[in-house]
Protein backbone atom coordinates (compact mmCIF):
# COMPACT_ATOMS: atom_id res chain seq x y z
CA UNK A 1 0.00 0.00 0.00
CA UNK A 2 1.23 3.51 -0.84
CA UNK A 3 2.22 6.01 1.86
CA UNK A 4 -0.72 8.24 0.89
CA UNK A 5 -3.11 5.38 1.59
CA UNK A 6 -1.54 4.82 4.99
CA UNK A 7 -1.87 8.51 5.85
CA UNK A 8 -5.57 8.62 4.90
CA UNK A 9 -6.29 5.38 6.75
CA UNK A 10 -4.48 6.30 9.97
CA UNK A 11 -5.79 9.89 10.02
CA UNK A 12 -9.42 8.80 9.51
CA UNK A 13 -9.37 6.22 12.28
CA UNK A 14 -7.42 8.30 14.81
CA UNK A 15 -9.69 11.30 14.21
CA UNK A 16 -12.80 9.22 14.98
CA UNK A 17 -11.32 7.77 18.19
CA UNK A 18 -9.90 11.07 19.49
CA UNK A 19 -12.98 13.10 18.52
CA UNK A 20 -15.38 10.65 20.17
CA UNK A 21 -13.33 10.49 23.35
CA UNK A 22 -12.95 14.30 23.55
CA UNK A 23 -16.60 15.19 22.88
CA UNK A 24 -17.95 12.87 25.57
CA UNK A 25 -15.27 13.25 28.25
CA UNK A 26 -17.65 15.02 30.63
CA UNK A 27 -20.25 12.29 31.14
CA UNK A 28 -21.56 12.95 34.64
CA UNK A 29 -23.54 9.87 35.54
CA UNK A 30 -25.05 6.60 34.46
CA UNK A 31 -27.94 8.36 32.65
CA UNK A 32 -25.47 10.28 30.51
CA UNK A 33 -23.32 7.22 29.89
CA UNK A 34 -26.07 4.72 29.04
CA UNK A 35 -28.85 6.90 27.62
CA UNK A 36 -27.37 10.16 26.44
CA UNK A 37 -30.85 11.52 25.63
CA UNK A 38 -29.90 14.70 23.77
CA UNK A 39 -29.64 13.51 20.16
CA UNK A 40 -31.52 15.04 17.23
CA UNK A 41 -33.55 12.92 14.81
CA UNK A 42 -30.76 13.18 12.24
CA UNK A 43 -28.16 11.87 14.69
CA UNK A 44 -30.53 9.08 15.76
CA UNK A 45 -31.16 8.09 12.14
CA UNK A 46 -27.47 8.03 11.23
CA UNK A 47 -26.63 6.12 14.40
CA UNK A 48 -29.28 3.48 13.67
CA UNK A 49 -28.02 3.10 10.09
CA UNK A 50 -24.37 2.98 11.14
CA UNK A 51 -25.10 0.31 13.74
CA UNK A 52 -26.60 -1.94 11.08
CA UNK A 53 -24.06 -1.05 8.39
CA UNK A 54 -21.02 -3.00 9.53
CA UNK A 55 -17.87 -3.79 7.56
CA UNK A 56 -19.71 -6.90 6.46
CA UNK A 57 -22.20 -4.65 4.64
CA UNK A 58 -19.52 -2.89 2.60
CA UNK A 59 -17.16 -5.82 1.98
CA UNK A 60 -19.50 -8.79 1.75
CA UNK A 61 -22.59 -7.33 0.06
CA UNK A 62 -20.85 -6.35 -3.23
CA UNK A 63 -19.45 -9.88 -3.42
CA UNK A 64 -22.94 -11.25 -2.85
CA UNK A 65 -24.17 -9.20 -5.83
CA UNK A 66 -21.17 -10.21 -7.98
CA UNK A 67 -22.13 -13.88 -7.63
CA UNK A 68 -25.92 -13.79 -7.22
CA UNK A 69 -27.12 -10.42 -8.50
CA UNK A 70 -29.54 -7.94 -6.92
CA UNK A 71 -32.00 -10.42 -5.40
CA UNK A 72 -30.49 -9.98 -1.91
CA UNK A 73 -32.15 -6.53 -1.71
CA UNK A 74 -35.47 -8.35 -1.14
CA UNK A 75 -34.12 -9.18 2.31
CA UNK A 76 -34.78 -5.52 3.28
CA UNK A 77 -38.32 -5.13 1.90
CA UNK A 78 -39.90 -5.65 5.31
CA UNK A 79 -37.79 -2.96 7.01
CA UNK A 80 -39.96 0.11 6.22
CA UNK A 81 -43.05 -1.73 7.50
CA UNK A 82 -41.24 -2.58 10.71
CA UNK A 83 -40.15 1.06 11.17
CA UNK A 84 -43.77 2.27 11.13
CA UNK A 85 -44.84 -0.34 13.72
CA UNK A 86 -41.87 0.48 15.97
CA UNK A 87 -42.67 4.21 15.80
CA UNK A 88 -46.33 3.63 16.68
CA UNK A 89 -45.94 0.93 19.36
CA UNK A 90 -42.42 0.34 20.69
CA UNK A 91 -40.97 3.85 21.03
CA UNK A 92 -43.92 5.44 22.91
CA UNK A 93 -43.99 2.57 25.44
CA UNK A 94 -40.23 2.58 26.03
CA UNK A 95 -40.10 6.36 26.44
CA UNK A 96 -43.16 6.49 28.69
CA UNK A 97 -41.64 3.90 31.03
CA UNK A 98 -38.23 5.66 30.91
CA UNK A 99 -36.34 2.36 30.62
CA UNK A 100 -32.61 1.89 30.04
CA UNK A 101 -33.15 -1.38 28.17
CA UNK A 102 -35.97 -3.03 26.28
CA UNK A 103 -35.91 -5.94 28.72
CA UNK A 104 -36.76 -3.76 31.74
CA UNK A 105 -40.25 -3.46 30.33
CA UNK A 106 -40.74 -7.24 30.46
CA UNK A 107 -40.26 -7.48 34.22
CA UNK A 108 -43.08 -5.04 34.83
CA UNK A 109 -45.32 -6.88 32.37
CA UNK A 110 -44.33 -10.44 33.34
CA UNK A 111 -41.60 -11.12 35.93
CA UNK A 112 -37.88 -11.12 36.60
CA UNK A 113 -37.16 -14.51 35.04
CA UNK A 114 -38.70 -13.46 31.70
CA UNK A 115 -36.66 -10.26 31.75
CA UNK A 116 -33.51 -12.23 32.56
CA UNK A 117 -34.19 -14.84 29.85
CA UNK A 118 -34.62 -12.27 27.07
CA UNK A 119 -31.56 -10.35 28.27
CA UNK A 120 -29.49 -13.55 28.19
CA UNK A 121 -30.75 -14.42 24.69
CA UNK A 122 -29.68 -10.96 23.56
CA UNK A 123 -26.26 -11.24 25.21
CA UNK A 124 -25.72 -14.63 23.61
CA UNK A 125 -26.47 -13.69 20.00
CA UNK A 126 -25.11 -10.13 20.10
CA UNK A 127 -21.94 -11.25 21.86
CA UNK A 128 -21.27 -13.62 18.95
CA UNK A 129 -22.12 -10.92 16.41
CA UNK A 130 -19.73 -8.44 18.03
CA UNK A 131 -16.89 -10.86 17.43
CA UNK A 132 -17.95 -11.32 13.80
CA UNK A 133 -18.05 -7.56 13.12
CA UNK A 134 -14.41 -7.38 14.21
CA UNK A 135 -13.45 -10.61 12.48
CA UNK A 136 -15.03 -9.72 9.11
CA UNK A 137 -12.69 -6.92 8.03
CA UNK A 138 -9.73 -8.44 9.89
CA UNK A 139 -9.80 -11.80 8.06
CA UNK A 140 -10.22 -10.14 4.67
CA UNK A 141 -7.57 -7.47 5.19
CA UNK A 142 -5.14 -9.99 6.61
CA UNK A 143 -5.55 -12.13 3.49
CA UNK A 144 -5.22 -9.37 0.90
CA UNK A 145 -2.62 -7.22 2.68
CA UNK A 146 -0.65 -9.90 4.46
CA UNK A 147 -1.30 -8.37 7.89
CA UNK A 148 -1.36 -10.56 10.97
CA UNK A 149 -4.95 -11.54 11.78
CA UNK A 150 -4.59 -11.45 15.56
CA UNK A 151 -2.94 -8.02 15.41
CA UNK A 152 -5.78 -6.66 13.27
CA UNK A 153 -8.40 -8.05 15.65
CA UNK A 154 -6.67 -6.38 18.60
CA UNK A 155 -6.23 -3.04 16.78
CA UNK A 156 -9.86 -2.81 15.65
CA UNK A 157 -11.24 -4.00 18.99
CA UNK A 158 -8.98 -1.76 21.06
CA UNK A 159 -9.86 1.43 19.15
CA UNK A 160 -13.55 0.74 19.69
CA UNK A 161 -13.07 -0.08 23.37
CA UNK A 162 -11.23 3.22 24.02
CA UNK A 163 -14.01 5.61 23.05
CA UNK A 164 -16.94 3.33 23.94
CA UNK A 165 -15.72 2.79 27.50
CA UNK A 166 -14.83 6.47 27.77
CA UNK A 167 -17.98 8.07 26.44
CA UNK A 168 -20.73 5.44 26.36
CA UNK A 169 -23.85 6.05 24.27
CA UNK A 170 -22.95 9.66 23.45
CA UNK A 171 -19.54 8.61 22.12
CA UNK A 172 -21.14 5.97 19.91
CA UNK A 173 -23.68 8.44 18.51
CA UNK A 174 -21.12 11.21 17.95
CA UNK A 175 -18.57 9.02 16.17
CA UNK A 176 -21.12 7.29 13.97
CA UNK A 177 -21.83 10.52 12.08
CA UNK A 178 -18.19 10.68 10.98
CA UNK A 179 -18.15 6.95 10.30
CA UNK A 180 -21.23 7.12 8.06
CA UNK A 181 -19.63 9.98 6.11
CA UNK A 182 -16.47 7.91 5.54
CA UNK A 183 -18.47 4.77 4.66
CA UNK A 184 -20.84 6.26 2.11
CA UNK A 185 -18.19 8.61 0.74
CA UNK A 186 -15.92 5.65 0.10
CA UNK A 187 -18.64 3.69 -1.73
CA UNK A 188 -19.60 6.65 -3.95
CA UNK A 189 -15.97 7.29 -4.88
CA UNK A 190 -15.46 3.58 -5.65
CA UNK A 191 -18.55 3.59 -7.87
CA UNK A 192 -17.46 6.68 -9.83
CA UNK A 193 -13.98 5.27 -10.45
CA UNK A 194 -15.49 1.90 -11.34
CA UNK A 195 -17.62 3.49 -14.08
CA UNK A 196 -14.59 5.44 -15.31
CA UNK A 197 -12.54 2.22 -15.54
CA UNK A 198 -15.02 0.58 -17.93
CA UNK A 199 -13.86 0.46 -21.59
CA UNK A 200 -14.37 3.50 -23.79
CA UNK A 201 -17.88 3.51 -25.24
CA UNK A 202 -19.36 1.49 -22.37
CA UNK A 203 -21.68 3.81 -20.44
CA UNK A 204 -24.03 3.10 -17.55
CA UNK A 205 -26.83 2.03 -19.90
CA UNK A 206 -24.54 -0.45 -21.69
CA UNK A 207 -23.29 -1.77 -18.35
CA UNK A 208 -26.86 -2.37 -17.16
CA UNK A 209 -27.70 -4.18 -20.41
CA UNK A 210 -24.74 -6.53 -19.89
CA UNK A 211 -25.67 -7.12 -16.24
CA UNK A 212 -29.29 -7.71 -17.20
CA UNK A 213 -28.35 -10.21 -19.91
CA UNK A 214 -26.48 -12.22 -17.25
CA UNK A 215 -29.44 -12.12 -14.89
CA UNK A 216 -27.72 -9.89 -12.31
CA UNK A 217 -30.48 -7.26 -12.29
CA UNK A 218 -33.30 -9.65 -11.40
CA UNK A 219 -34.53 -7.96 -8.21
CA UNK A 220 -37.93 -9.55 -7.63
CA UNK A 221 -38.72 -13.22 -7.19
CA UNK A 222 -42.38 -13.92 -6.40
CA UNK A 223 -41.97 -17.69 -6.14
CA UNK A 224 -42.76 -19.62 -2.96
CA UNK A 225 -39.66 -21.77 -3.35
CA UNK A 226 -38.43 -22.64 0.15
CA UNK A 227 -35.04 -23.61 -1.28
CA UNK A 228 -34.54 -19.97 -2.32
CA UNK A 229 -33.38 -17.80 0.58
CA UNK A 230 -34.29 -14.50 -1.01
CA UNK A 231 -37.76 -14.02 -2.49
CA UNK A 232 -40.29 -11.21 -2.28
CA UNK A 233 -42.30 -13.19 0.26
CA UNK A 234 -39.37 -14.13 2.50
CA UNK A 235 -38.30 -10.47 2.46
CA UNK A 236 -41.70 -8.88 3.05
CA UNK A 237 -42.82 -11.41 5.69
CA UNK A 238 -39.67 -12.89 7.21
CA UNK A 239 -37.81 -9.59 6.73
CA UNK A 240 -40.57 -7.67 8.54
CA UNK A 241 -40.39 -9.95 11.55
CA UNK A 242 -36.58 -9.89 11.54
CA UNK A 243 -36.57 -6.07 11.38
CA UNK A 244 -39.22 -5.83 14.09
CA UNK A 245 -37.09 -8.05 16.30
CA UNK A 246 -33.82 -6.34 15.50
CA UNK A 247 -34.95 -2.73 15.74
CA UNK A 248 -37.69 -3.26 18.32
CA UNK A 249 -36.07 -5.63 20.84
CA UNK A 250 -32.31 -5.69 20.19
CA UNK A 251 -30.68 -3.38 22.71
CA UNK A 252 -27.95 -2.34 20.24
CA UNK A 253 -30.69 -0.61 18.22
CA UNK A 254 -33.10 0.27 21.03
CA UNK A 255 -30.30 2.18 22.76
CA UNK A 256 -29.71 4.21 19.59
CA UNK A 257 -33.24 5.64 19.36
CA UNK A 258 -33.72 5.93 23.12
CA UNK A 259 -30.93 8.53 22.93
CA UNK A 260 -33.29 10.90 21.05
CA UNK A 261 -34.17 14.02 23.00
CA UNK A 262 -37.92 13.32 22.61
CA UNK A 263 -40.37 10.70 21.35
CA UNK A 264 -40.81 12.68 18.14
CA UNK A 265 -37.05 12.91 17.52
CA UNK A 266 -36.69 9.14 18.05
CA UNK A 267 -39.59 8.43 15.69
CA UNK A 268 -38.27 10.74 12.97
CA UNK A 269 -34.86 9.08 13.19
CA UNK A 270 -36.41 5.66 12.65
CA UNK A 271 -38.52 6.90 9.74
CA UNK A 272 -35.31 8.30 8.21
CA UNK A 273 -33.79 4.83 8.50
CA UNK A 274 -36.89 3.31 6.87
CA UNK A 275 -36.65 5.70 3.90
CA UNK A 276 -32.89 5.42 3.33
CA UNK A 277 -31.89 1.87 4.27
CA UNK A 278 -33.35 0.05 1.26
CA UNK A 279 -31.90 2.55 -1.30
CA UNK A 280 -28.53 2.36 0.48
CA UNK A 281 -28.46 -1.44 0.27
CA UNK A 282 -29.65 -1.29 -3.33
CA UNK A 283 -26.75 1.02 -4.18
CA UNK A 284 -24.16 -1.19 -2.44
CA UNK A 285 -25.49 -4.24 -4.30
CA UNK A 286 -25.47 -2.26 -7.54
CA UNK A 287 -21.77 -1.48 -7.00
CA UNK A 288 -21.21 -5.24 -6.77
CA UNK A 289 -23.09 -5.78 -10.05
CA UNK A 290 -20.92 -3.11 -11.71
CA UNK A 291 -17.84 -4.94 -10.43
CA UNK A 292 -19.25 -7.99 -12.25
CA UNK A 293 -19.58 -5.89 -15.43
CA UNK A 294 -16.02 -4.63 -14.99
CA UNK A 295 -14.78 -8.22 -15.00
CA UNK A 296 -16.59 -8.88 -18.27
CA UNK A 297 -13.89 -6.71 -19.84
CA UNK A 298 -11.03 -7.55 -17.47
CA UNK A 299 -10.13 -11.16 -16.74
CA UNK A 300 -10.85 -11.95 -13.12
CA UNK A 301 -8.85 -14.34 -10.96
CA UNK A 302 -10.21 -17.87 -10.80
CA UNK A 303 -10.37 -17.39 -7.05
CA UNK A 304 -10.39 -14.01 -5.27
CA UNK A 305 -8.79 -15.14 -2.00
CA UNK A 306 -5.04 -14.50 -2.51
CA UNK A 307 -4.13 -17.05 0.15
CA UNK A 308 -5.88 -19.73 -1.88
CA UNK A 309 -3.93 -18.81 -5.01
CA UNK A 310 -0.67 -18.76 -3.06
CA UNK A 311 -1.40 -22.19 -1.59
CA UNK A 312 -2.25 -23.82 -4.93
CA UNK A 313 0.87 -22.38 -6.58
CA UNK A 314 3.03 -24.31 -4.13
CA UNK A 315 1.19 -27.61 -4.50
CA UNK A 316 1.20 -30.62 -6.79
CA UNK A 317 -2.18 -29.48 -8.15
CA UNK A 318 -0.87 -26.27 -9.70
CA UNK A 319 -0.74 -27.69 -13.24
CA UNK A 320 -4.41 -28.67 -12.96
CA UNK A 321 -5.20 -25.17 -11.70
CA UNK A 322 -3.37 -23.64 -14.65
CA UNK A 323 -5.45 -25.75 -17.03
CA UNK A 324 -8.58 -24.33 -15.42
CA UNK A 325 -7.17 -20.80 -15.85
CA UNK A 326 -6.62 -21.49 -19.57
CA UNK A 327 -10.21 -22.68 -19.91
CA UNK A 328 -11.36 -19.56 -18.06
CA UNK A 329 -9.38 -17.36 -20.48
CA UNK A 330 -10.92 -19.12 -23.51
CA UNK A 331 -14.39 -18.66 -22.01
CA UNK A 332 -13.61 -14.99 -21.28
CA UNK A 333 -12.62 -14.39 -24.92
CA UNK A 334 -15.84 -16.02 -26.17
CA UNK A 335 -17.79 -13.80 -23.81
CA UNK A 336 -16.04 -10.69 -25.18
CA UNK A 337 -17.25 -11.47 -28.70
CA UNK A 338 -20.78 -12.17 -27.46
CA UNK A 339 -20.95 -8.90 -25.48
CA UNK A 340 -19.90 -6.81 -28.47
CA UNK A 341 -22.46 -8.57 -30.66
CA UNK A 342 -25.16 -8.21 -27.99
CA UNK A 343 -24.76 -4.44 -27.62
CA UNK A 344 -25.27 -3.86 -31.37
CA UNK A 345 -27.99 -6.49 -31.94
CA UNK A 346 -31.74 -5.97 -32.31
CA UNK A 347 -34.23 -7.19 -29.71
CA UNK A 348 -34.87 -10.56 -31.37
CA UNK A 349 -31.16 -11.28 -31.73
CA UNK A 350 -30.50 -10.16 -28.14
CA UNK A 351 -32.72 -12.91 -26.74
CA UNK A 352 -30.66 -15.58 -28.51
CA UNK A 353 -27.32 -14.01 -27.52
CA UNK A 354 -28.53 -13.62 -23.92
CA UNK A 355 -28.83 -17.42 -23.63
CA UNK A 356 -25.30 -17.79 -24.96
CA UNK A 357 -24.01 -15.22 -22.47
CA UNK A 358 -25.70 -17.03 -19.62
CA UNK A 359 -24.09 -20.26 -20.83
CA UNK A 360 -20.63 -18.65 -20.58
CA UNK A 361 -21.52 -17.43 -17.08
CA UNK A 362 -22.46 -20.97 -16.12
CA UNK A 363 -19.17 -22.26 -17.55
CA UNK A 364 -17.31 -19.68 -15.48
CA UNK A 365 -19.15 -20.82 -12.34
CA UNK A 366 -18.30 -24.45 -13.02
CA UNK A 367 -14.62 -23.60 -13.48
CA UNK A 368 -14.63 -21.69 -10.19
CA UNK A 369 -16.21 -24.67 -8.43
CA UNK A 370 -13.51 -26.98 -9.83
CA UNK A 371 -10.88 -24.51 -8.59
CA UNK A 372 -12.43 -24.63 -5.09
CA UNK A 373 -12.17 -28.41 -5.06
CA UNK A 374 -8.46 -28.22 -5.93
CA UNK A 375 -7.86 -25.61 -3.24
CA UNK A 376 -9.69 -27.68 -0.61
CA UNK A 377 -7.66 -30.72 -1.65
CA UNK A 378 -4.46 -28.71 -1.26
CA UNK A 379 -5.28 -27.09 2.08
CA UNK A 380 -8.63 -27.65 3.80
CA UNK A 381 -7.97 -24.78 6.25
CA UNK A 382 -8.09 -22.11 3.52
CA UNK A 383 -11.40 -20.38 2.95
CA UNK A 384 -12.67 -21.36 -0.51
CA UNK A 385 -15.80 -19.21 -0.54
CA UNK A 386 -14.46 -15.98 -2.00
CA UNK A 387 -17.61 -13.80 -2.00
CA UNK A 388 -16.19 -11.64 0.77
CA UNK A 389 -12.96 -11.01 -1.14
CA UNK A 390 -14.39 -9.81 -4.47
CA UNK A 391 -14.75 -6.11 -3.70
CA UNK A 392 -11.54 -5.65 -1.72
CA UNK A 393 -9.59 -7.44 -4.50
CA UNK A 394 -10.95 -4.94 -7.01
CA UNK A 395 -10.11 -2.02 -4.70
CA UNK A 396 -6.52 -3.07 -4.14
CA UNK A 397 -5.76 -3.92 -7.77
CA UNK A 398 -7.62 -1.29 -9.77
CA UNK A 399 -8.26 1.83 -7.67
CA UNK A 400 -5.68 4.67 -7.56
CA UNK A 401 -3.52 5.47 -4.54
CA UNK A 402 -5.29 7.50 -1.90
CA UNK A 403 -8.62 5.91 -2.75
CA UNK A 404 -7.40 2.55 -1.47
CA UNK A 405 -6.72 4.13 1.92
CA UNK A 406 -10.19 5.69 1.89
CA UNK A 407 -11.88 2.35 1.16
CA UNK A 408 -9.90 0.59 3.87
CA UNK A 409 -10.85 3.40 6.27
CA UNK A 410 -14.45 2.84 5.20
CA UNK A 411 -14.27 -0.87 6.02
CA UNK A 412 -12.64 -0.31 9.40
CA UNK A 413 -14.99 2.59 10.25
CA UNK A 414 -17.95 0.34 9.52
CA UNK A 415 -16.50 -2.35 11.76
CA UNK A 416 -15.91 0.17 14.53
CA UNK A 417 -19.40 1.71 14.32
CA UNK A 418 -21.24 -1.60 14.58
CA UNK A 419 -18.92 -3.00 17.23
CA UNK A 420 -19.20 0.15 19.34
CA UNK A 421 -23.01 -0.06 19.32
CA UNK A 422 -22.88 -3.73 20.22
CA UNK A 423 -20.41 -3.25 23.09
CA UNK A 424 -22.42 -0.29 24.36
CA UNK A 425 -25.61 -2.38 24.35
CA UNK A 426 -23.93 -5.46 25.84
CA UNK A 427 -22.45 -3.39 28.66
CA UNK A 428 -25.78 -1.65 29.32
CA UNK A 429 -27.79 -4.88 29.37
CA UNK A 430 -25.30 -6.61 31.65
CA UNK A 431 -25.27 -3.64 34.04
CA UNK A 432 -29.01 -2.86 34.14
CA UNK A 433 -30.70 -6.22 33.61
CA UNK A 434 -28.31 -8.51 35.45
CA UNK A 435 -25.96 -6.64 37.81
CA UNK A 436 -28.02 -3.68 39.06
CA UNK A 437 -31.24 -5.71 39.21
CA UNK A 438 -29.63 -8.31 41.48
CA UNK A 439 -27.13 -6.14 43.38
CA UNK A 440 -29.11 -3.14 44.62
CA UNK A 441 -28.38 -0.28 46.99
CA UNK A 442 -25.08 0.83 45.44
CA UNK A 443 -24.27 4.42 44.46
CA UNK A 444 -24.75 5.80 40.93
CA UNK A 445 -20.99 6.15 40.65
CA UNK A 446 -20.59 2.46 41.39
CA UNK A 447 -23.03 1.45 38.63
CA UNK A 448 -21.33 3.85 36.20
CA UNK A 449 -17.98 2.24 36.99
CA UNK A 450 -19.41 -1.26 36.56
CA UNK A 451 -21.03 -0.36 33.23
CA UNK A 452 -17.59 0.67 31.95
CA UNK A 453 -16.07 -2.54 33.34
CA UNK A 454 -18.71 -4.68 31.62
CA UNK A 455 -18.31 -2.78 28.34
CA UNK A 456 -14.56 -3.38 28.50
CA UNK A 457 -15.05 -7.08 29.30
CA UNK A 458 -17.40 -7.57 26.34
CA UNK A 459 -14.84 -5.81 24.13
CA UNK A 460 -12.15 -8.26 25.22
CA UNK A 461 -14.50 -11.23 24.69
CA UNK A 462 -15.36 -9.94 21.20
CA UNK A 463 -11.66 -9.76 20.32
CA UNK A 464 -11.11 -13.30 21.65
CA UNK A 465 -14.06 -14.66 19.66
CA UNK A 466 -12.87 -12.85 16.54
CA UNK A 467 -9.48 -14.48 16.96
CA UNK A 468 -10.86 -18.02 16.85
CA UNK A 469 -13.79 -17.55 14.43
CA UNK A 470 -13.88 -19.00 10.91
CA UNK A 471 -15.58 -17.73 7.78
CA UNK A 472 -19.02 -19.03 6.99
CA UNK A 473 -20.78 -19.23 3.61
CA UNK A 474 -20.97 -15.45 3.53
CA UNK A 475 -20.37 -13.13 6.47
CA UNK A 476 -23.47 -11.00 5.99
CA UNK A 477 -25.54 -14.18 5.90
CA UNK A 478 -23.88 -15.49 9.06
CA UNK A 479 -24.85 -12.41 11.08
CA UNK A 480 -28.44 -12.63 9.84
CA UNK A 481 -28.62 -16.37 10.54
CA UNK A 482 -27.47 -15.88 14.15
CA UNK A 483 -30.08 -13.15 14.56
CA UNK A 484 -32.85 -15.22 12.99
CA UNK A 485 -32.27 -18.08 15.45
CA UNK A 486 -33.06 -15.82 18.43
CA UNK A 487 -34.99 -12.80 17.17
CA UNK A 488 -38.34 -14.40 16.39
CA UNK A 489 -38.70 -15.83 19.88
CA UNK A 490 -37.79 -12.53 21.54
CA UNK A 491 -40.17 -10.57 19.28
CA UNK A 492 -42.98 -12.98 20.13
CA UNK A 493 -42.39 -12.35 23.84
CA UNK A 494 -42.66 -8.60 23.30
CA UNK A 495 -45.81 -8.94 21.18
CA UNK A 496 -47.35 -11.06 23.94
CA UNK A 497 -46.48 -8.30 26.38
CA UNK A 498 -47.99 -5.58 24.17
CA UNK A 499 -51.18 -7.21 22.85
CA UNK A 500 -52.04 -10.34 24.89
CA UNK A 501 -52.85 -8.93 28.31
CA UNK A 502 -54.31 -12.20 29.62
CA UNK A 503 -51.00 -14.08 29.11
CA UNK A 504 -49.12 -14.36 32.42
CA UNK A 505 -45.49 -14.85 33.36
CA UNK A 506 -45.36 -18.66 33.70
CA UNK A 507 -46.95 -19.28 30.32
CA UNK A 508 -44.66 -16.94 28.42
CA UNK A 509 -41.51 -18.21 30.12
CA UNK A 510 -42.24 -21.90 29.42
CA UNK A 511 -43.29 -21.08 25.86
CA UNK A 512 -40.08 -19.12 25.26
CA UNK A 513 -37.86 -22.00 26.44
CA UNK A 514 -39.69 -24.57 24.29
CA UNK A 515 -39.70 -22.26 21.27
CA UNK A 516 -35.97 -21.60 21.42
CA UNK A 517 -35.23 -25.35 21.53
CA UNK A 518 -37.51 -25.97 18.53
CA UNK A 519 -36.02 -23.11 16.47
CA UNK A 520 -32.46 -24.33 17.04
CA UNK A 521 -33.58 -27.82 15.99
CA UNK A 522 -35.33 -26.53 12.83
CA UNK A 523 -32.28 -24.45 11.91
CA UNK A 524 -30.05 -27.50 12.41
CA UNK A 525 -32.22 -29.55 10.05
CA UNK A 526 -31.84 -26.78 7.42
CA UNK A 527 -35.26 -27.42 5.86
CA UNK A 528 -36.40 -23.80 5.47
CA UNK A 529 -34.62 -20.51 4.59
CA UNK A 530 -33.32 -18.83 7.72
CA UNK A 531 -35.48 -15.69 7.26
CA UNK A 532 -38.59 -17.80 7.91
CA UNK A 533 -37.18 -18.71 11.35
CA UNK A 534 -38.14 -15.20 12.49
CA UNK A 535 -41.79 -15.74 11.61
CA UNK A 536 -41.81 -19.30 12.93
CA UNK A 537 -40.23 -18.32 16.25
CA UNK A 538 -42.62 -15.41 16.74
CA UNK A 539 -45.79 -17.35 15.93
CA UNK A 540 -44.68 -20.42 17.84
CA UNK A 541 -44.03 -18.61 21.14
CA UNK A 542 -47.36 -16.78 20.85
CA UNK A 543 -49.26 -20.01 20.11
CA UNK A 544 -47.55 -22.01 22.86
CA UNK A 545 -48.03 -19.24 25.42
CA UNK A 546 -51.77 -19.17 24.68
CA UNK A 547 -52.08 -22.95 24.97
CA UNK A 548 -50.06 -23.10 28.18
CA UNK A 549 -52.02 -20.18 29.69
CA UNK A 550 -55.33 -21.98 29.01
CA UNK A 551 -53.92 -25.13 30.62
CA UNK A 552 -52.67 -23.24 33.68
CA UNK A 553 -56.00 -21.41 34.05
CA UNK A 554 -58.04 -24.61 33.80
CA UNK A 555 -55.73 -26.37 36.26
CA UNK A 556 -56.02 -23.54 38.78
CA UNK A 557 -59.80 -23.63 38.56
CA UNK A 558 -59.99 -27.28 39.65
CA UNK A 559 -56.95 -27.49 41.90
CA UNK A 560 -58.20 -27.72 45.54
CA UNK A 561 -54.84 -26.58 46.85
CA UNK A 562 -55.43 -23.19 45.26
CA UNK A 563 -58.81 -22.97 46.96
CA UNK A 564 -57.29 -23.80 50.34
CA UNK A 565 -54.63 -21.22 49.81
CA UNK A 566 -57.25 -18.56 49.22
Amino acid sequence: MHAVDWMILVFSLLFIVIYGTYKTRKNKGIDDFLKGQDSSWFTVGLSVMATQASAITFLSTPGQAFHDGMSFVQFYFGLPIAMVIICLVFIPIYRRLNVFTAYEFLEGRFDLKTRTLTALLFLMQRGLSAGITIFAPAIILSAVLGWDLLTLNIIIGSMVIIYTVSGGTKAVNVTQKQQMAVMMGGMFVAFIILMYELPEGINLNNAMQIAGASGKLNVLDFSFDLDNRYTFWSGIIGGTFLSLSYFGTDQSQVQRYLSGRSVKQSQMGMIMNGFLKVPMQFFILFVGVMVFVFYQFNISPLHFNPLAKESIENSIHYLEYQELEKEQLDNFERKQDLIQTYLSANEVEKELIKKQLQATDQTDKELREKAKVLIETTDSSIETNDKDYVFIYFVLNYLPKGIVGLILAMALSAAMSSTASELNALGTTTTIDLYKRNIQGKSEGHYLKMSKVFTFMWGVLAILFASVANLFDNLIQLVNIIGSIFYGNVLGIFLLAFFFKYIKEHAVFIAAIITQIIIVWVWWLDKIPYLWLNLLGCLLVILLANIIQIFIKNKSEVDPIDDIGE
